[in-house]
C-alpha cells in the first residue's frame, strides 16, 4: 500500500510502505520551522498511524535539506497569536495576559504533544539530516530511535536567549549530565559521530543511504509482535520517568517560563532579543560567517 493524503500546501505528509507510516515534515523552505499549524498536523498524522492496525512502526522524516532549525520565531507562517482546535484539556491561550499566553501554549503545543508523542503505543524512527536544533531536538527526543545521515547536527542554542533549554527537557537523559551542560553552555553543534558516542543517536551513515538504513530497520522492528514492542516501549520510558525524566522536564517547563517572563520585563521580548536570523547567525561555524 503506498498512500499519499497531503499536497504540498500541507506542513506535513503522510504515507504508508506496507508496515510503516512515514510522517513527513514538510516546510522545506523554512528548513521544516515548526509553527503550531505544522504541530497539529503532526498530531493528526501520528493518531492516524496509530489507528491503523496495519501499521507497525512509524518514521518521522524531513523535507529538504534539514530535519528541523525548531520552532517558528520568524516566517511569514508563525501563528503563535492563533486559535486551534486543541488535543488536551488546556484552554486556548489567545487574548492571555502577561506570561499565562507562552505558559498555557507551551502546555499544550510543546510538552504536553512531546508527551503524547513519546507514549505512542507503536514504535517510531527520527530520520535525521542537516540541522536538528531546538524545537527539531524535542521531535528527535520523542521517537524511540535516532537514524542520522553523516552531515546531520544537533544544538540547543536558548540559552544565549537566556532560556534553560527548549520545553521538552531531555537533556540529562538523551546525554549523560557533563556533556548536557556542555551541549547547553556552549549552544554550538554536535555532529552526529559525536551524537552516536554520546548515546543519543543509534545510527549514522551516509547521506544517500539513509532513507534505505532507516526504512530497513523499520521493516525488522515491524516483524515483532505489535503488543511486545509497545510493552517493551512502555517498560523503558516507565523506567525512564522512574530516574527522573518527568518530574525534572516539569521543573525544567517552570524556569523556562520564568526566563521568557524575565526577559520581556528587562527588555520587552520573550526571546531576550534573538529573531530568527539571530539564531541562525549563531549556529555557523566560524568559517562559514
Amino acid at each position: 500500500m503506498n498512500e499519499h493524503a497531503d499536497n504540498t500546501d500541507n506542513p506535513v505528509l503522510y504515507e504508508v510502505q506496507g508496515p510503516v507510516a512515514l510522517v513527513t515534515l514538510h516546510r522545506p523552505e523554512y528548513h521544516n520551522a515548526q509553527n503550531s499549524r505544522m504541530t497539529y498536523a503532526l498530531d493528526a498524522a501520528f493518531k492516524r498511524a496509530c489507528d491503523d492496525d496495519e501499521v507497525k512502526v512509524i518514521v518521522l522524516r524531513g523535507a529538504g535539506k534539514h530535519f528541523s532549525a525548531g520552532h517558528d520565531i520568524g516566517t511569514p507562517g508563525r501563528d503563535i497569536h492563533q486559535s486551534f482546535d486543541r488535543a488536551s484539556l488546556w484552554y486556548d491561550h489567545v487574548n492571555k495576559p502577561g506570561g499565562e499566553f507562552l505558559y498555557a501554549r507551551e502546555q499544550e503545543v510543546y510538552l504536553g504533544m512531546c508527551r503524547r508523542w513519546r507514549d505512542m503505543p507503536k514504535p517510531t524512527i527520527a530520520m535525521v539530516q542537516g540541522a536538528c536544533i531546538a524545537g527539531g531536538l524535542m521531535l528527535a527526543w520523542v521517537c524511540d530511535l535516532i537514524i542520522a545521515s553523516d552531515d546531520a547536527f544537533f544544538s540547543d542554542p536558548v540559552v544565549r536567549m537566556g532560556i534553560p533549554g527548549v520545553e521538552y527537557f531531555a537533556h540529562v537523559h538523551e546525554l549523560n549530565p557533563r556533556i548536557a551542560k556542555e551541549f547547553l553552555f556552549l549552544g554550538e553543534r554536535m555532529g552526529a559521530e559525536r551524537a552516536w558516542q554520546m548515546g543519543m543517536v543509534n545510527k549514522v551513515v551516509p547521506r544517500d543511504v539513509l532513507e534505505d538504513v532507516t526504512l530497513d530497520v523499520a521493516r525488522r522492528i515491524a516483524q515483532m509482535p505489535r503488543l511486545g514492542l509497545q510493552l517493551t516501549k512502555q517498560a523503558v520510558n516507565n523506567a525512564e520517568d522512574l530516574m527522573g525524566k518527568r518530574a525534572t522536564m516539569d521543573m525544567v517547563f517552570g524556569l523556562h517560563h520564568f526566563a521568557h517572563v524575565h526577559n520581556e520585563l528587562v527588555s520587552g521580548d520573550k526571546l531576550g532579543g534573538y529573531d530568527a536570523r539571530a539564531m541562525a547567525q549563531s549556529q555557523r561555524n566560524p568559517l562559514e560567517a
